[in-house]
């Protein structure tokens, strides 16, 4: 598994040129692996994974498993359809398209079938092959929402459009620039989720996101496409008559490809509210088909975690806040397999706590010092309740006056 090139991450800051960078905006996919041992996987669980997509597909080409499973046919899916071969798990039943290695159409044997069952009890995970943990831990460091640097025009055209004191806008910059914790407060629809949601739209760059990670032979899925956007899917150029053929030229470079188990996403924005539950920040274990699934906080690695109308969870805000003491401390996250080994994952994520209560009432006085900003979002002023009515006639293409601002106040507000 050291063989993982794990050198060949890139920093994902701003760039002042994305299309430079394939459009990235900094993040760089890194190249598909030249070999079995350059996944990061075993023969072991990689023979596994290959049998399961053979086993809950019928028959399938060789072309269609390595496009499956996110990996080059050529040194890898093929060396393992080798070694199922040899093993009499697979076998080919004929050709799709030509008479190619690639062409070749695979099933299960009998053998393969009973072999399939008693992987199948252990784990039914048959999506895209994984990555290795180390591999992930790498990105996530890489990535960091941390080496954002932020200036003011970016805030300001973040928030552009709504009505936001300077005295709240010198706060804002500071607590999305620490990329660390931050406790948004004040009474009930004065703009707190809002002003998360531009907090989010400051964040820059882009991560790479796995479909899923591997390790001791357990997978834990990372990608969600409801908290992730996917801003550039792998490309793979199309393949040359050589690769077509399985054959490299003695001397020849291959083509170059990314490696398909990485997404290209913007950063993640991902938002809780009061249906948050303590399991939903651990790994999600299905019993069933015995896989697990990242929890929120893993998922918005190198972006926003909003943690929307704090307090009213279906946990008490205590328990939830213990079970972040350390992470928000040393930015480092604990979770445990269901065999009971604990695995360190990088607490990479500015996190935002959003409430209508009293920070106070809610937590104690050592939890708040962990927090490294509190801004509190009062009422609008007369000036700022003056502007917001102002932009909301315009936006319904309503004529604005001051008597009717007036009415409106002393009829229905005051």
């Amino acid at each position: 598994m050291g063989a993982f090139p794990l050198r060949e991450f890139t920093t994902t800051g701003p760039v002042s040129n994305p299309a430079a960078h394939g459009g990235s905006g900094g993040a760089m996919l890194p190249p598909e692996p030249t070999s079995l041992e350059e996944t990061g996987l075993t023969m072991g669980f990689l023979s596994e994974l290959v049998l399961k997509h053979i086993y809950f597909a019928g028959m399938l080409s060789a072309q269609q498993l390595a496009d499956g499973l996110k990996l080059p046919f050529l040194n890898v899916v093929d060396t393992v359809l080798n070694f199922l071969k040899e093993e009499e798990y697979v076998d080919i039943t004929g050709a799709q398209g030509g008479f190619y290695e690639r062409s070749f159409q695979y099933v299960v044997t009998s053998k393969g079938r009973t072999k399939a069952h008693e992987i199948l009890d252990r784990s039914q995970y048959a999506g895209p092959a994984p990555v290795p943990l180390q591999a992930y831990i790498e990105a996530v460091r890489q990535q960091s929402v941390g080496s954002m640097v932020i200036d003011q025009a970016t805030i300001r055209a973040a928030f552009e459009g709504l009505v936001i004191s300077e005295k709240l806008m010198d706060q804002i910059g500071p607590a999305a620039n620490s990329a660390r914790s931050l406790f948004l407060y004040g009474p009930p629809g004065n703009g707190k989720t809002t002003i998360a949601e531009g907090i989010a739209r400051i964040l820059q760059g882009h991560v790479l996101v796995p479909y899923a990670i591997e390790i001791d032979g357990q997978v834990i899925k990372v990608f969600d496409p409801l908290n992730h956007e996917v801003a550039e899917a792998p490309q793979s150029a199309p393949l040359t008559t050589d690769e077509l053929y399985s054959f490299q030229p003695a001397g020849q470079a291959p083509t170059k490809r990314n490696d398909g188990r990485w997404l290209l996403c913007r950063r993640p924005v991902v938002v809780v509210g009061g249906e948050l539950i303590l399991e939903q920040v651990e790994l999600i274990f299905d019993p069933d088909a015995k896989v697990y699934e990242a929890p929120y906080q893993m998922k918005a690695n190198g972006g926003l975690f909003l943690i929307d109308d704090f307090g009213r969870q279906q946990c008490r805000p205590q328990d939830l806040l213990n079970r972040w003491i350390v992470p928000l401390e040393k930015k480092v996250d604990y979770l445990a397999l269901q065999t009971g080994k604990k695995l360190e994952i990088p607490f990479d994520v500015l996190i935002v706590f959003s409430t209508n209560l009293d920070p106070k009432q809610l937590v104690d006085d050592a939890f708040l010092r962990r927090i490294r900003h509190k801004i509190e979002v009062p009422n609008p002023s007369p000036n700022e309740y003056r502007e917001i009515f102002r932009l909301v006639c315009k936006g319904k293409n309503i004529p604005y006056s001051d008597d009717g601002l007036r009415y409106l106040l002393q009829e229905h507000y005051i």
